[in-house]
């Protein structure tokens, strides 16, 4: 996704090089790097994720397909909501939050 966006022309201040790690690796562990672990593309992959326990011995928010502890658990959404999550996570939907609710009003 990042490659993507990156390679429109509305996508040119994404640079996909600040998504990897500098030995040139993608994580989304605590060694991911710092654009990575807060971009809206990982947040909304990972929302609420870190709460989740996924395997018996392993801490929150372990990521058994990347045999991994997330590296960014502990954040919110603040112009977007959850909308619908399927069992296994593979589908998430996320809907815009009203105006109000977005200015912290």
């Amino acid at each position: 996704m990042v490659r993507i966006g990156g390679s429109t022309s509305h996508g040119a201040h994404i640079k996909e090089a600040d998504y990897y790690t500098p030995s040139g690796e993608f994580r989304v562990d605590r060694d991911g790097s710092q654009t990575m672990l807060n971009s809206l593309m990982y947040k909304l992959c990972y929302y609420k994720f870190g709460q989740m326990f996924t395997e018996s011995g392993k801490p929150s928010g372990y990521d058994r397909v990347r045999s991994a502890e997330i590296g960014n658990k502990d954040f919110e959404l603040d112009v977007l909501e959850e909308a619908y999550t399927t069992e296994h996570w593979l589908v998430r939907i996320y809907k815009v939050k009203p105006l109000p609710n977005r200015s912290g009003k």
